[in-house]
């Protein structure tokens, strides 16, 4: 008899925690660790712990779904079935590779081009978040939710910037300028996925940047939602991960947010 559509999600979610925590455990034993770098762009890096953290992922999700794809951001894609798994093995490479511990695990399963299930593990402050289509969003286990601020002049905000920041600085800081006037603080984490998770549970109340990768928040995107928050493009329309452009809040600021982006 076939397992149901819930025994399979479950499956799912067990091998996706074992892999966040398997590729967690070699971030936090390579993190002092002397690097090796190649490089992919002018400011785009990648180490050799991206690569073995990815291998070990893949190999726990082959193992347990052959006949899945995988959407990976050092191998690439490879077809499949309907369901999709979108991996990013280290968020946060640039701080990985100069030991500071502001790094994650990031991997999602994409259902029929709906994300579904979502997990994202930091091994230095052993936090796990998880969210899963219609159940909510947890962090070691315990429920999240969104922060309750309801103005942008007392709210925390965090960005980041693209790895082309060099040819477009003055784009990209003129709206870091127009955010920072207006709220309480502005952060700058290095790690998309940990920045939408710190939103999902309280710590952030906005977030916004460009030229993202599919990999860097379909897990933490979903996280956001299932704790309470909006996620959308820079107009205001529904998010897609393919989309280059992501705005998240707690809810209660996005029609400001929508109105400064607009503005520029």
């Amino acid at each position: 008899m076939p397992s149901s559509p819930s025994a399979s999600i479950n499956r799912m979610e067990k091998t996706l925690v074992q892999a966040l925590r398997a590729a967690g455990f070699i971030l936090a034993k390579n993190i002092r660790a002397e690097k090796q770098i190649s490089k992919k762009g002018a400011v785009d890096i990648v180490t050799q712990v991206d690569h073995a953290c990815e291998k070990k992922i893949i190999g726990l999700i082959k193992k347990n779904f052959p006949d899945h794809g995988i959407l990976a951001e050092e191998s690439g894609a490879a077809d499949g079935h309907e369901y999709k798994w979108v991996i990013d093995p280290l968020d946060g490479t640039i701080n990985f590779a100069h030991s500071f511990p502001m790094s994650t695990v990031s991997i999602a399963v994409e259902h029929k081009g709906e994300i579904i299930l979502g997990g994202v593990y930091d091994p230095f402050r052993k936090e796990l978040f998880l969210g899963r289509k219609g159940r909510g969003a947890t962090l070691n286990g315990k429920k999240i939710q969104v922060s309750g601020i309801a103005t942008l002049d007392q709210s925390l905000l965090c960005t980041g910037f693209p790895y082309d920041q060099r040819q477009h600085v003055d784009d990209y800081l003129k709206l870091f300028k127009n955010f920072l006037i207006e709220a309480q603080a502005v952060r700058r984490c290095g790690s998309a996925a940990m920045d939408l998770c710190n939103l999902a549970c309280g710590r952030f109340d906005g977030f916004w940047e460009l030229k993202l990768n599919p990999w860097d928040t379909a897990a933490a995107s979903l996280i956001v939602t299932e704790a309470g928050g909006i996620v959308t493009d820079f107009a205001g329309n529904p998010y897609s991960i393919y989309k280059k452009e992501i705005l998240a809040s707690n809810g209660k600021l996005h029609e400001e947010m929508l109105g400064i982006l607009k503005k520029i």
